[in-house]
């Protein structure tokens, strides 16, 4: 289950991701295991041009193709104009055609002029054994709504038409359900129209038409969700005479919950924030993929055939900043053992393997990782994937043998915060606000279960009806009939957002987003009786949750697989900032495999190569590095 090669424009310009021929089977055998080669590549954070995308493909074709890896994407701005003004959330630098619709840059991409798209690049990445992907964002751009551009019908080849009018961008778009991270960018399009499904659809009818074999789909998902426009979406992709593979992203305050509403009609979603090459993004991943293991979401039926969890790219070798147009220029920040950890995490919770960085500088180390053949064995055919519970771990001290060694214990597992998340109100736990009246004028909206203080303050919103100011705010206000606005104090003018204007790392915790009050669906709260806060941007409930206070988890953790042939995957994690030994015991192992009777298993470590010989009855046990990893291939009884 790899996806191999990406490059992105900004946080990921030009993605060269690869999946297999296995991947788009639409037969039993794919709602069973993961496509072979759903491993892919993507270059990180610079403009990329097609010149650049290309060598990377044809790298990928001649290197990593043989693992598997198939796919290759180009992700983030392919459509805006690399010239100064031009950045993330800028507004008037989009090509776009005279149906709204997003199209390459011509100066980046000059195989795109004439129309044609991008069919040359498609069609150059195919030759070379390749399937080809873009990244896109949610709905219609702003700059097609400013330009009243006409919607096209593709079922007449002209503009459409309903009720006897023409219809246009600026009647489709919702301008209140922007983007939060994207303000300026792109809108959702009101999907309940005629008009707003002939947009979309002539939207990815056109994405087909260009040879297009995958779909990453931004800013519609996690705290940005617009459950109708990903529902529509896979409508027309099942429509579709070629397959096309869609993922959603990006992925924070994802909860399996939530994921269970999208599963269905995605092959793959991202569960966590933007993924970066520092150890507290890496380390912060652990308890968000035990989570979707535990709940039973690793390729659970999707799109014709299964959906996966993503844990988002492998952040590794030559990379370029965050915001940065210019690149690569750097090396990955995480040490040979974090990447390693990192890289077995995502191929034990079998996350699609989509790697970041310059094909073109890419070195033996970072080579030898994202082709290990039996992390891709893993990732691939493995099974019964799952966090291990039965494992100890002690300290392990210079020149202290392990028998003598102590319980490694960390004032960390007491260090807990509270955070302001979203997640389905299908969630029992989002039943827990309560309303608090100060004084006659004066209502708060708490999170009833910490009211004792055991997180400091009660975590209380002032409750506010919606100032009007202007005709525009009229027009909106018009359609938040009993909606509320939250601010963090009684006489502020700052509201609480639903999701973040910018994407918010993993490493970084807050209260909540506020920003100053507008009407706009992404400030906009419905209270209801039962204890859920609504937030009316997407439709999703707002939840206090505990999170570690420091990104990198404490202890030993570990993970559990059987492979096809019938053998037994086992890997221990060190996350903490000490060395440790590790342990687990035989008899455990058992447990945690349905069906399985354990006495006795050969087997080796993959990492250090040591065989160690037949364990009958016994413990396995090794020293684990600080943020290093071991992983055991065991063959049992």
């Amino acid at each position: 289950m790899k996806l191999s090669l990406s490059t992105s424009f900004f946080f990921l310009l030009l993605v060269l991701s690869v999946l297999s021929e296995a991947s788009c089977r639409k037969d039993e055998e794919r709602a069973r295991t993961p496509p072979r080669g759903w491993n892919s590549y993507d270059s990180f954070c610079w403009t990329v041009s097609e010149e650049e995308f290309l060598q990377n493909a044809k790298i990928l074709s001649e290197k990593l193709h043989a693992q598997g890896y198939e796919y290759v994407v180009v992700d983030y701005l392919w459509y805006r104009k690399k010239v100064r003004g031009a950045y993330v959330d800028s507004l008037g630098f989009d090509v776009i055609d005279e149906w709204g619709r997003m199209i390459p840059d011509p100066v980046r991409w000059p195989s795109s002029r004439g129309g044609k798209g991008f069919t040359e690049v498609a069609n150059k990445v195919h030759s070379m054994g390749l399937k080809f992907g873009i990244h896109v964002m949610r709905g219609i751009s702003t700059q097609a709504v400013n330009a009243k551009t006409p919607i096209l019908d593709t079922t007449t080849g002209g503009a459409y038409e309903e009720s006897g009018r023409v219809w246009y961008a600026q009647d489709i778009g919702l301008k209140e359900k922007a983007c939060a991270w994207m303000h300026n960018g792109f809108m959702s399009v009101n999907t309940d129209l005629g008009a707003g499904k002939a947009f979309l659809r002539s939207l990815y009818q056109q994405y087909a038409s260009w040879g297009v074999d995958f779909i990453k789909n931004d800013c519609i998902f996690g705290d940005d969700l617009n459950i109708n426009e990903i529902t529509y979406i896979s409508e027309v992709l099942k429509e579709l005479d070629r397959p096309i593979l869609y993922s959603l992203s990006p992925g924070t305050s994802v909860t399996p919950e939530m994921a269970k509403a999208v599963s269905g009609l995605t092959n793959m979603y991202r569960i966590t924030a933007d993924d970066w090459d520092s150890w507290g993004d890496v380390a912060t991943h652990f308890d968000v993929a035990r989570d979707f293991s535990a709940a039973k979401m690793i390729g659970s039926s999707g799109l014709l055939g299964a959906s996966w969890p993503d844990l988002d790219m492998l952040p590794l070798g030559y990379l370029t900043d965050p915001g940065s147009n210019e690149g690569p220029h750097r090396r990955c920040r995480l040490n040979l053992k974090e990447q390693r950890t990192q890289v077995t995490l995502w191929s034990m919770a079998k996350s699609p393997l989509m790697f970041g960085g310059d094909l073109r500088n890419i070195d033996d180390t970072t080579f030898s990782l994202i082709t290990n053949p039996t992390l891709l064995e893993i990732n691939s055919y493995s099974s019964n994937n799952a966090e291990f519970p039965y494992v100890r771990g002690s300290s392990s001290p210079r020149g202290r043998k392990h028998r003598q060694s102590r319980m490694y214990r960390t004032s960390m597992e007491e260090s807990e915060i509270e955070i302001l998340g979203l997640t389905s109100c299908k969630d029992p736990k989002a039943s827990g606000w309560l309303v608090q009246e100060l004084d006659q004028n004066s209502e708060q909206i708490c999170w009833k279960e910490h009211m004792d203080g055991r997180y400091g303050e009660p975590f209380c919103l002032y409750k506010r009806n919606s100032l009007v100011k202007s005709d525009e705010e009229i027009m909106y206000g018009s359609q938040y009939q009993g909606a509320l606005h939250l601010l963090a104090s009684e006489n502020a003018e700052f509201c609480l957002n639903a999701s973040p204007r910018r994407k918010i790392t993993s490493s970084e915790f807050t209260r909540g987003s506020f920003s100053r009050c507008s009407w706009n669906a992404n400030q906009m709260w419905e209270f209801h009786a039962n204890g859920t806060l609504i937030s009316t941007y997407s439709g999703l409930c707002a939840i206090m949750k505990g999170v570690k206070a420091n990104g990198g988890a404490a202890g030993a953790r570990s993970w559990i697989a059987t492979g096809r042939s019938g053998e037994i995957y086992l890997a221990f994690f060190n996350l903490n900032p000490d060395n440790m030994v590790i342990a687990a015991e035989l008899s455990d192992v058992a447990k945690a495999l349905p069906g399985r009777s354990i006495t006795s298993c050969v087997g080796k470590e993959i990492w250090k190569g040591t065989d160690l010989g037949r364990l009958v009855n016994d413990t396995i046990a090794t020293t684990v590095e600080s943020h290093d990893c071991a992983l055991y291939v065991l063959k049992c009884n």
